[in-house]
Order: C-alpha cells, then structure tokens, then sequence
C-alpha cells in the first residue's frame, strides 16, 4: 500500500484515482457476442457457455429437481444465516414504500403520483472466485416487495454445468420466479433481447467483470434500463488517532479480497496510526486463503495522511467511496458533514461486512465516484413512478387563461386551442 502524507490539494485527482479500465476497449467484442445472441438465441448461448465457461449444457433453465437438491446441500448453519440477512433486507427495504399524497396546487387542480413495479426485472449474479447469493437476496428482495411480476436471474454454471447450491437457495428463500443458467456477455444479451428460454426483462441488476459491465452499457444504450454504472468494488476508511487499527487493518482487507482490480483507502489525521496498520495489513495478508488477490489489489491502495478532520471530510467528499467506514471518536458528527458516498458505517463495531450481508441495507452501491449523483440499489429502483392529474370545470378557469398565454408565447397554437375548446364549454 501507498503511504501518503500531507498531499497538496493539487495532487488530491490524481491520489484518488481508480484503478478502472476503459470498457469502450471491449465494446467491439462485446457488440459481437450480444449480435449472436440476438440471432440465435439459446443456440448462441449454449455455445458460449461451452466457450468461456466451459460447460456443456443441453438446456439453460435451471430445474425443479436442481432446485430441491440445492436445499439439502447446503449447511443448516448458512440457511438459517441466508433467512435472517433476508429478513433484515426486507424489514428495511419495506420501510421504503412510497404513500403518494393528493396535492390541489388550485382549487379545482389535484395532482398526485402513483408507485408501479417494473413488471419483468434481469438479475445477474457473477459465479467467478466467489458465489455471489448475498447479491441475489439484495435484489430479489426489494424486487419481490416492490411487486415485480417476473423476476428473472442468470448466472453463470461450474464446468459440471451446476450453480452454486447456496445461490439457488437464496432464489428460492427471495423470491425469484426464473432460474437461468448463463453467464458473462451471453447473459446480459439474453436478457436484455429475450431467447427462446429466457424472456426479455425491462431492467437488468447486478455486478460484473469488465465485459458484463460492456454489455450492460451497451444494452442499456435504447434497449432496456440498467441499475447503475459499475466498476471494481471499493472502501474508505475515515478514521483518527482512536480508532483501532487491527479493525481497520481487517476492513482494507475485506475489501482488498473481492478482485484485484479492487481499492482500499484510508484517510486520516494520524500519522502513528497510518504506520500502525500498515503494520496490522502486512501481517493479516499472510493469514489469508485469499492473499494472492489481496496482494495485487493492494497494489492500487493508499494510506493517506492529512493535517486535520476538515480535510479528511473534505478528500472524503471528493473521492465519494461506494463504502465509507467512519471511525472516529465522534463518528456521528462526521457523519453529518458526508455528501458523497454509496454507504456509511458508523463507529468501531459496523464493519463494511454488516451491510454486504446482514444488516438490512443493500450492497448493490455506485463506485467509481459515482456516488456523488447515483444512489444505491433500493426499492425505488424497482419501481416506476405515474403521475396523473385531473382537472375540473373551476381548476379550468384558474389555470386556463395562464395556459393560452404559454402557449401563444411557444406559437403552439393546437396546444393553446386545447384549453380554448374547453373553456368555452364551462
């Protein structure tokens, strides 16, 4: 890891930057394989699962049968675990309902909005070096609540052509209606254009690798709505001379662990502990199964010094992390003063992990700075709102005559003429 002390503000851009690659590199090949799905539908991705995940599959949907051995393959331990984080998810996520509310802005005037769930949601849940099933009760939760018809998920099998048994039990514990056996580039197509075993959805959720993100872009260009931008994983931890550094030592590697494309950061205001976790990192690595990964994302990863909280806040802010951990002695006033983040932990005992499992907020959260204008996934995400308006003979008279004058004013006379007509009649 880098260790950084006191950097100008010149130099804060480039300290901050991401260790993310250009997907428009990948668009060409990408464009191809989505071109095949679209033409030949389950027959292309057949072939592309044999290709790149080297199973061969005679079907893509994953069965009943499949989905009750599932059940008894995985641990009492992890079940009981899967149901609890799903009903944290879901206690908090239900919380999020929308009550729309009638307003008359003017008598005779009543406007008011009305919540409806995207009926056909796509979830992608990466196979890769980790079986990803906290990610599907992340977003087949919120879906289920909001009230999505067809919630449909792929995800990539093993080369015996099997999904993880704890992803299809978390499937089944969330909700999800459609089970599809698919991975990478292929799935996003399929999605995205609809075979003649996976049917189109309107929205695709879920994280990638750098091709699935391609595609996901490039769908996302007229054909169907995506979640969010994404890029690798990452955590800040903002912290000053009380924190401990075994804690945020464990919290940089709990991060560094998801890729090696992953960032780890820490800012703050003391020097001892900066030296303290390098310290703490190096001899926590060396215990790790996953260290040759840790290894190489630490490689992207800065200790960074600065002289006061102002400025931690400050560099905080301008970094916007997707996780941010704040443990200073008075986290909550920290807290305050944070504008641009994916999720906040707050003090020594809630660690990034509470939310990428079991607190109840939802781990599907913007990187790559976009936190300062994209929220995390919630249940707003699966679902649209409609505004309706009505207007009556008395709201006719108060905003008619404004509504000619704009019109005339615009030369759009048909506009104008659609109030007059009405008017004449009251």
């Amino acid at each position: 890891m880098k260790l950084i002390n006191n950097p100008d503000r010149s130099q804060w851009a480039e300290i901050l930057k991401r260790p993310v690659m250009n997907t428009e590199n990948l668009f060409d090949t990408v464009r191809g394989i989505i071109d095949r799905v679209k033409s030949d539908g389950d027959r292309a991705v057949l072939e592309m699962e044999a290709k790149f995940d080297k199973a061969e599959l005679t079907s893509l949907a994953v069965t009943e049968a499949e989905l009750k051995e599932a059940e008894t393959l995985v641990d009492e331990k992890l079940k009981a675990a899967i149901r609890l984080a799903k009903q944290n998810i879901e206690t908090f996520h239900a919380a999020q309902r929308f009550e729309g509310k009638k307003v008359e802005p003017m008598p005779g005037v009543t406007c008011w909005q009305k919540a409806v769930a995207i009926e056909k949601v796509g979830l992608y849940i990466p196979g890769g070096t980790a079986p990803l099933f906290s990610t599907v009760l992340m977003l087949a939760v919120p879906a289920k609540i909001a009230g999505c018809k067809e919630i449909v998920l792929c995800t990539p099998p093993d080369k015996e052509g099997r999904v993880h048994p704890a992803i299809l039990f978390a499937a089944q514990v969330a909700g999800v209606n459609r089970i599809f056996k698919a991975g990478g580039v292929q799935a996003i197509a399929s999605m995205a254009y609809g075979t003649e075993s996976v049917p189109k959805v309107y929205k695709i959720f879920g994280p990638g690798n750098q091709y699935v993100t391609a595609a996901k872009q490039l769908v996302s260009l007229r054909d169907v709505a995506i979640d969010m931008p994404a890029g690798p994983s990452e955590v800040e931890v903002l912290a000053d001379e009380t924190a401990n550094p075994v804690f945020v030592a464990a919290d940089l590697l709990s991060q560094a662990e998801h890729g090696v494309d992953s960032q780890a950061m820490l800012i703050t205001t003391s020097e001892a502990l900066q030296q303290a976790v390098k310290e703490e990192v190096e001899r926590q690595l060396e215990l790790l199964p996953r260290k040759e990964i840790a290894e190489k994302s630490l490689a992207n990863s800065k200790l960074i010094v600065v002289k006061d909280m102002e400025e931690a806040i400050e560099l905080t802010n301008e970094y916007a992390p997707e996780h941010l951990i704040v443990e200073t002695a008075d986290y909550m006033q920290v807290a305050e003063r944070v504008v641009n983040a994916g999720s906040v932990f707050l003090g020594s005992l809630s660690p990034e992990s509470a939310g990428d499992y079991a607190s109840g907020t939802n781990h599907t959260l913007p990187t790559n700075g976009y936190a300062k204008a994209y929220s995390g996934v919630s249940l707003d995400s699966f679902i649209r709102k409609i505004t309706f308006q009505e207007i009556r003979p008395e709201g006719m008279k108060n905003i008619g005559p404004a509504i000619e004058e704009m019109a005339a004013n615009e030369h759009l006379d048909a506009h104008k003429n659609a109030v007059t007509v009405r008017l004449k009649t009251i």
